[in-house]
């Protein structure tokens, strides 16, 4: 009976669980290039009870064991990495990533994170920054006065500068790609650092070596699909409820035999 209690006990666990993530995709809806999170489960180990193929007779063989297991457990949240849809906000310093990669953020301690956020800001010093502050890594500066700021699909920033009818380029922005971009580690502000399972970073031009191309003047959109999360939601919840049930009705049987035996 304990046995049973404890199985259940691991489901209550991976289905709360599983609502918290679910949660947390829901909440980040409306955020920039947020990739949503899907929990993952394995069983736990099994009492093996009688091995399969063992001698039932000097000629025969069980044809199967007696295995039982002892519940589930949550081994990792993956991100899903799919494409979001691009969102149109006419904003020049506005840039989404049609295609693979991150744009590289060079943190306050010196260190490098990684964003698919291409919603930017010019700070006092004309630099390129993110909505933290954090400026890019391939710096960008846009002169005191400058106009017409255009930055291309192979992320070629260049400006029009009073008195002068010719575009003058001002930097360049790449894009960063991992091996294995479920590797990452999510530190919030939209931003991953690179982790031993993700791989090292690999860097080069966006449009080139099977990295996106950016497009001027959108935004991706948050890849949740609410319906998706929300009938998720409620198979999490019901399972919940039954594992609940499981509980309810093991401690029943223990009350009975307790009452009756």
């Amino acid at each position: 009976m304990e046995r049973a209690l404890w199985v259940a006990k691991t489901g209550l666990d991976a289905q709360q669980t599983r609502i918290a993530v679910i949660s947390n995709n829901l909440a980040n809806v409306n955020t920039t290039a947020f990739k949503r999170g899907n929990a993952i489960f394995e069983d736990l180990l099994y009492q093996n009870l009688g091995q399969a193929g063992a001698q039932s007779t000097q000629d025969t063989q069980f044809p199967t064991g007696l295995n039982l297991g002892t519940g589930v457990k949550t081994v990792g949240t993956a991100k899903l990495f799919t494409q979001g849809n691009l969102v149109k906000t006419d904003s020049a310093l506005d840039v989404a990533i049609d295609g693979k990669g991150f744009i590289e953020i060079a943190q306050p301690d010196g260190s490098i994170a990684y964003t698919r956020d291409g919603s930017f800001k010019i700070n006092a010093d004309g630099l390129l920054v993110n909505s933290s502050g954090y400026q890019l890594q391939s710096s960008v500066t846009i002169p005191a006065g400058a106009s017409g700021i255009t930055i291309g699909e192979d992320g070629t920033v260049s400006v029009t500068v009073a008195g002068s009818a010719t575009p003058t380029n001002v930097g360049n922005i790449q894009l960063a790609d991992f091996i294995n971009p479920q590797g990452l580690q999510p530190i919030g502000k939209n931003l991953f650092v690179e982790s031993a399972a993700s791989g090292s970073p690999q860097v080069g031009t966006p449009g080139q070596d099977g990295l996106g191309s950016l497009t001027q003047g959108f935004l991706e959109s948050s890849n949740v699909n609410v319906v998706e999360e929300l009938v998720n939601m409620i198979e999490a919840q019901r399972a919940y409820e039954m594992n609940s049930k499981a509980i309810q009705a093991t401690d029943g049987m223990l009350r009975y035999v307790a009452n009756n035996l």
